[in-house]
């Protein structure tokens, strides 16, 4: 602490935020307390807003120290600290999503060419399995699943299940799956993928025929919500089939 306060009255910087992990409650408010009376404390950056904490401890620690929470950390990297927003998190605790984070999130991953591109597929309803590939690729980019479907609101109760997932290497298998395949298999996989083509991918990929028959199976039924929502057919009730089809593949 001597030693901070020493840094602070040789530099003076204009800016001193205090990094605290949301992980761990009550106690963090202890720490800001401390910190904030040995040093000039101007903001807060609150970090592992992705775990199960959700950010409560924003709420006490701005209200007994009085500093502003200016960051919030929901990921290792650098690249995912982002602006706070109290109504947004606010949003997230109660369960109600927040799409305006979603959104800037799909913006700073997709240009604007790309996701032209990707409307007229969808469209056309021809969505491919090279084309699942590439937005699986994008998902990743912007941050750790549990916490994109934590922003969809309704879905916040599937984002352990998700993050589940992945930590069982399902999005591996699956990506290690579409890899193994041809470019032509990837467009057309009901019309040429074969028993045989199925076992060599299954062979290529590490994984088993049951799992290539499985995301074929996926893919089907992903082809059909398509064109439901190309058609403008995909109301609630579709949604709500849609996430069921999806717990029993999970």
């Amino acid at each position: 602490m001597k030693e901070i306060a020493d840094l602070t009255k040789a530099v003076k910087p204009c800016e001193t935020l205090l990094v605290v992990d949301a992980m761990t409650g009550q106690e963090a408010v202890h720490v800001a307390e401390a910190f904030h009376a040995a040093v000039p404390v101007t903001g807060l950056v609150l970090t592992k807003i992705d775990g199960d904490a959700r950010g409560g401890a924003a709420l006490s620690i701005s209200a007994v120290t009085g500093l502003p929470v200016k960051f919030l950390g929901t990921g290792e990297k650098t690249d995912a600290l982002e602006p706070f927003h109290p109504d947004r998190l606010a949003s997230r605790i109660l369960g109600m999503g927040d799409v305006l984070t979603l959104i800037e999130r799909a913006q700073e991953t997709y240009d604007e060419k790309s996701a032209a591109k990707m409307a007229e597929k969808l469209k056309k309803n021809s969505f491919t399995l090279e084309d699942m590939l590439e937005q699986m690729e994008a998902v990743q980019k912007m941050g750790p699943i549990s916490s994109l479907v934590e922003m969809i609101p309704g879905l916040g109760g599937m984002a352990k299940q998700a993050q589940a997932s992945v930590d069982r290497g399902d999005l591996k298998r699956v990506q290690a799956i579409i890899r193994s395949m041809t470019p032509d298999e990837r467009r057309d996989p009901h019309g040429i993928l074969t028993g045989s083509r199925r076992r060599r991918i299954a062979q290529g990929s590490g994984t088993r025929l049951q799992d290539v028959n499985q995301l074929v199976k996926q893919f089907t039924e992903l082809q059909k919500m398509m064109k439901q929502m190309s058609g403008g057919k995909f109301g609630p009730r579709g949604m709500a089939g849609l996430m069921g089809r999806a717990k029993g593949g999970m």
